[in-house]
C-alpha cells in the first residue's frame, strides 16, 4: 500500500514537473517570435558583453603602438580640435577640382571613416586617458610610442603633445605600460634641433619609472626613439649626431639612445646606415604603398639589418582609410576583411622574426587605423564603417592572441 502511494506521489510530481517546464518553452518561444531574441531563463539577468582581459602574463614590451594626443573637444580645449580635420587638397590643382572642400562639423560629422566608441574625444581627459590605458593593457601592449612635437612646434599652434606627456607617463605607469617617443617632423628639424629634443625628453622625463627602456645585446638600458620621416634629413647630417666621430654625437654621453628611423625607399636602407641609426621602422599600415611598407619585401630587409647589426621593427596595421580627410586617396584603402588584413600582417612580422613589432596605429583616426575601439554610428549625412560583426574591443582582443603567440615563437626562436 506504501508502495503505490509512493509511487502515485512520485506521478504526481512528474506531472506538475512536465506542465511547468512546457509552460516555460511556450514562455521562451513566445518571447522569440515577439523580438526575434530568445528570452534569458526567468530570475538570470542578461549577462554584460564579454571586455576583453589583460593576458595572463602582462603586458609585452616587445609591442610598440603609435599613439596620438592630438585631438580635443569643447569641454576641455573650447573646441574641437583634430576631430575637425580639413579636406587635404591634392597636389595637382585639375585632381583636386573633382573633390570636396572644407572642414568636418564634429560631432556628428568627423575626420574619419570610423566613428570611437568615447565619442569625439579629448586627449586631456583624464577619463579618456585612463580607458586608452586599460585598453591598451587588455591588448597586451607594453609600449605606448607618442606622437611628439616639441612646444610650439606642432601642426596646430596649441598642439598639446609636449604638455600632456606628464599625464601620459602616469596613466600609462597605473597599468604597467611604458612610453616611448615618436619624434615628428617640424619646421626647421635637423640634428641640431633633434639633439635638443633628445636632452629635453631625457631631462624632464627620464626619470620616470614608465619612460621606456630597451635593454641592448650589451646589457645596457637606453632609451628608444622613433624619428618620423627621417629621410627629410641628409644621411650626412644625421651621421654628426648619430655616429661616435660626428661633430655633436650623443653616442657615448648620457644621452645616448636607441635611435630607428622610417625606411620608405629601398635606397634608404643604405642612408639608415651610413647616418648611424640603430635600426628602422616602416610604419604605413597600407600593405603595398612604399617599399617598407610591403610585406614582401621584410624579409630582404630584415637579412639587411642583420648583416649591418640593425634592428627591423616591422610596423603592421588592421587596415588603411584616409579619404575621410583625402578624398581622392581611395587607392590606398586597405579593407579590413574581418581582421584578416590585421592577422596577415602580424604573420608576415613574426616570420622575420623581429626582436619588436609596432602597430600602426592604436589611435590615428584619420587614416583609419585604429585599434582602439569603434561603435556603428550613422547620422543624416554620414554612415561610418564599423568592426560589425564582432564587438568593438575585436582589434584589442586579436592583438592580445597575436602577442601571446608572439612570446611563444620568440621562446622557440631562442631555444
Amino acid at each position: 500500500m506504501r508502495r503505490r502511494q509512493r509511487r502515485s506521489g512520485r506521478v504526481v510530481l512528474l506531472a506538475a514537473l512536465l506542465v511547468l517546464s512546457t509552460a516555460l518553452v511556450l514562455r521562451t518561444l513566445r518571447a522569440t517570435a515577439a523580438t526575434g531574441v530568445p528570452a534569458e531563463p526567468p530570475g538570470n539577468p542578461p549577462a554584460p558583453p564579454a571586455a576583453p582581459a589583460p593576458a595572463a602574463s602582462g603586458p609585452s614590451y616587445d609591442l610598440h603602438a603609435f599613439y596620438y594626443a592630438w585631438y580635443g573637444s569643447p569641454r576641455f580645449e573650447g573646441r574641437y580640435r583634430h576631430w575637425d580635420h580639413a579636406l587635404v587638397p591634392h597636389w595637382d590643382p585639375r585632381v583636386s577640382a573633382g573633390f570636396p572642400r572644407g572642414r568636418h562639423l564634429p560631432p556628428d560629422d568627423i575626420g574619419s571613416s570610423f566613428y570611437p566608441a568615447l565619442g569625439p574625444y579629448s586627449s586631456r581627459d583624464p577619463a579618456v586617458l585612463a580607458e586608452h590605458m586599460g585598453q591598451l593593457r587588455a591588448a597586451a601592449i607594453g609600449v605606448l610610442v607618442l606622437s611628439w612635437y616639441p612646444p610650439g612646434q606642432g601642426d596646430d599652434p596649441e598642439e598639446l603633445s609636449d604638455s600632456l606627456v606628464p599625464a601620459i607617463l602616469d596613466a600609462a605607469h597605473s597599468q604597467a605600460i611604458q612610453v616611448a617617443f615618436h619624434i615628428q617632423p617640424y619646421k626647421g628639424r635637423d640634428d641640431h634641433t633633434v639633439h635638443e629634443n633628445i636632452k629635453y625628453i631625457m631631462d624632464k622625463y627620464g626619470s620616470h619609472a614608465a619612460f621606456y627602456k630597451y635593454k641592448t645585446s650589451t646589457g645596457r638600458s637606453l632609451p628608444l626613439f622613433y624619428i618620423y620621416d627621417s629621410y627629410l634629413t641628409p644621411a650626412e647630417s644625421w651621421a654628426n649626431l648619430l655616429t661616435p666621430s660626428g661633430s655633436h654625437s650623443l653616442r657615448n654621453t648620457a644621452y645616448d639612445a636607441v635611435f630607428i628611423a622610417l625606411l620608405v625607399e629601398e635606397g634608404h636602407k643604405h642612408d639608415i646606415l651610413s647616418a648611424g641609426y640603430d635600426g628602422m621602422y616602416t610604419y604605413f599600415a597600407s600593405n603595398g604603398f612604399s617599399f617598407g611598407s610591403s610585406h614582401q619585401n621584410w624579409k630582404a630587409i630584415k637579412t639587411f639589418c642583420d648583416a649591418n647589426n640593425l634592428m627591423f621593427i616591422p610596423s603592421v596595421g588592421p587596415g588603411y582609410i584616409d579619404t575621410s580627410i583625402r578624398p581622392w586617396n581611395n587607392h590606398n584603402t586597405r579593407n579590413r576583411v574581418n581582421g584578416k588584413y590585421y592577422e596577415t600582417a602580424l604573420q608576415a612580422a613574426l616570420t622575420v622574426r623581429p626582436e619588436i613589432v609596432s602597430i600602426t596605429s592604436f589611435n590615428e583616426w584619420h587614416e583609419g587605423t585604429q585599434i582602439e575601439k569603434a561603435v556603428p554610428k550613422k547620422t543624416p549625412t554620414r554612415l561610418y564603417l564599423d568592426y560589425l560583426p564582432h564587438q568593438p574591443s575585436m582589434y584589442l582582443e586579436l592583438t592580445r592572441r597575436w602577442a601571446e603567440h608572439f612570446s611563444k615563437e620568440k621562446e622557440q626562436w631562442l631555444m
